[in-house]
């Protein structure tokens, strides 16, 4: 099976300790993951590039990605604070791969002009190319290495990166993640000296990741909750044992095992397409604004406070968000015209927070307290358990011992949880492991604030489960 795709509310003054706690613990990761949002315009209804910066500026979006280099979108985001990648698109490859003093004149023309008024970070050169019918990844390497060499021309190369956003259908083999692998045919002419670039300058790979497309092709197979990073029991990866709880994951960890096959494991990689649509045709399988939002809105959340993947656990995320707008006139189904988060008229097609600040205050909302619920990542889901409205708190193993033995500390500690069936010879002391400890004090906090909004997260060291968790024999108690 192959597992790929190609494409205010005010903070009270006395806001609650929970969410205290949460902006405190996860500080360190939001230092470094990101959410950002693709702007494109293949619209005729779109506010003007002004409208659109002060609308991300109002959703607290510091980091968008574009798709050309227009020059009135590049001006209006000129001392607006916010980072912006931009692209050089598919046709003109094979221009800029075969005269070095065309890629010199569109570097003078798109970067040199607006940098660094514009906080230009990255040149995507081509979208997508080896999907691209035109038969473009013949130019793709040697027009990198031409805007690169433009870059060192004019003294840009240290703060403007290059690279190119890859589909998934790169991938040979996705599933399970850990026999991720690069087809064949492209290894050797492409993916290794796109990745020797980008490593030798400094840059990153990018990667555009769509469980959508996966779970409307193998709706039969593949759980919607996985795929929306909702409660499920997960996914053992057959090759190395590491239990996935979301499709997002999975298909990132196959790109990362396709990297490492072929000894790349140094080379950081940002996520600069992932999305839902909202609206789709009758065969486009999971197609809703209820899916839309439960993905783009879980996967922020798991983003800015999940850590990194199960095979790269120390990695934290950047994600560009598929799109700012509903784009009315691209071509092809339903679902194209319909990843928006916002309508041309500036209204949300949903409500979903987009930065840490809307993440604490949306621990008010039901939705947000499940929003990345998974199971155990040790021990097992207890099958015959199942309580109706009941709902158990555990561990995030993915998260990483020091973040678990923090949240542990604090739980036992100040947080009051019942830690005394963990300790040295009592009842729940075995298993004897980090992940079976912190998940008995968890639910004993959780548990002992009648499971309130919010207090079964920790900083993203903690989950809900709706089945109730066993560690061998130990039972965890569902109220006090």
């Amino acid at each position: 099976m192959f597992w790929f795709s190609s494409k205010n509310q005010t903070m009270a003054t006395h806001i609650s300790f929970s969410c205290f706690l949460l902006l405190l613990t996860i500080s360190i990761i939001a230092e470094s993951a990101s959410i950002g949002i693709n702007y494109g315009r293949i619209a005729n209804n779109l506010p003007t590039p002004t409208q659109v910066v002060q609308l991300l500026k109002k959703q607290g979006l510091t980091r968008v990605k574009l798709y050309d280099t227009n020059s009135d979108v590049l001006t209006a985001l000129a001392n607006s604070n916010i980072t912006v990648v931009v692209a050089l698109p598919n046709e003109l490859l094979s221009s800029t791969a075969k005269d070095q003093s065309f890629a010199d004149n569109w570097v003078q023309a798109n970067i040199s002009k607006f940098y660094p008024a514009t906080n230009i970070e990255a040149i995507a050169v081509g979208n997508e190319v080896f999907a691209d019918p035109n038969n473009t990844t013949q130019f793709l390497v040697a027009a990198m290495k031409n805007i690169h060499s433009s870059l060192v021309k004019y003294n840009l190369d240290s703060a403007v990166k290059v690279s190119s956003p890859i589909a998934l259908s790169a991938l040979q083999t996705s599933y399970p993640s850990s026999s991720g692998s690069f087809k064949s045919e492209l290894i050797e002419p492409v993916i290794k000296p796109m990745l020797d670039l980008i490593r030798s300058t400094g840059s990153y790979f990018m990667v555009n990741v769509y469980p959508f497309f996966a779970y409307s092709a193998n709706s039969g197979q593949i759980s919607l909750d996985y795929t929306l990073f909702k409660a499920n029991p997960g996914v053992v990866d057959s090759g190395n044992g590491l239990r996935y709880s979301n499709l997002f994951d999975a298909q990132l960890d196959a790109v990362f095992a396709a990297m490492s096959a072929i000894n790349y494991d140094d080379v950081k990689v940002v996520i600069t397409e992932t999305g839902w649509p909202s609206v789709g045709d009758s065969n486009e399988v999971g197609a809703s604004q209820a899916n839309a939002a439960s993905y783009n809105g879980n996967l922020v959340r798991r983003v800015l406070t999940g850590g990194g993947t199960p095979l790269r656990p120390n990695d934290t995320l950047n994600v560009y968000v598929f799109a700012l707008f509903n784009e009315n006139q691209k071509t092809g189904p339903t679902s194209e015209r319909n990843y928006g988060l916002f309508y041309p008229s500036e209204a949300k097609v949903y409500d979903i927070p987009l930065t840490m600040a809307e993440l604490a205050t949306a621990q008010t909302t039901p939705p947000a307290n499940e929003s990345k619920a998974q199971a155990p990542t040790t021990g097992d889901m207890s099958t015959s358990a199942v309580a109706s409205g009941q709902t158990w708190c555990v561990a995030n193993g993915n998260v990483g011992s020091e973040k678990l033995q923090a949240a542990l500390d604090y739980a036992c500690g100040e947080g009051g949880a019942d830690c005394r069936p963990i300790q040295g010879g009592a009842t729940c002391f075995n298993p004897d492991t980090l992940v079976a400890h912190a998940s008995y004090a968890f639910n004993s906090y959780y548990q002992k604030k009648s499971r309130g909004a919010g207090t079964c997260d920790f900083g993203g060291a903690a989950n809900v489960v709706t089945q109730a968790p066993k560690f061998g024999t130990c039972t965890f108690p569902t109220g006090y």
